[in-house]
């Protein structure tokens, strides 16, 4: 599975941004796909994920502000983040899963995207 993550750059704090996941066609066995992100100086952390049946599971720190959405006809998966903050400034990967292990853990992860990054700023 390949993955390509694109739509970070630069917002003011209060703002949004779009992230972009396209991925190729081959994804036999992927119950999952996820964004994760990762700040300078931290570990990478889970940020959302939607399930096979379109179920979606976020972080604390950014549930009700982002939505996480997937197109399968066009083989992407979105993040749309809003009223973002300064706290939000990361590289955001895009992630793809079986699903063997338990959800919410860099380690569940098994194809990642490289990274797009955001930066927010106040």
């Amino acid at each position: 599975v390949q993955l390509q993550a694109s739509g970070g750059g630069l917002v003011q704090a209060g703002g949004s941004l779009r992230l972009v996941c396209s991925h190729s066609e081959t994804t036999f066995g992927i119950n999952r796909w996820g964004w994760y992100r990762q700040a300078p100086g931290k570990q990478r952390e889970y940020v959302a994920v939607i399930s096979s049946d379109g179920s979606t599971y976020y972080a604390d720190s950014v549930k009700g502000r982002f939505t996480i959405s997937s197109d399968n006809a066009k083989n992407t998966v979105y993040l749309q983040m809003n009223s973002l903050k300064p706290e939000d400034t990361a590289v955001y990967y895009c992630a793809a899963e079986f699903g063997a292990q338990n959800m919410g853990k860099p380690s569940s992860v098994d194809y990642w995207g490289q990274g797009t990054l955001v930066t927010v700023s106040s």
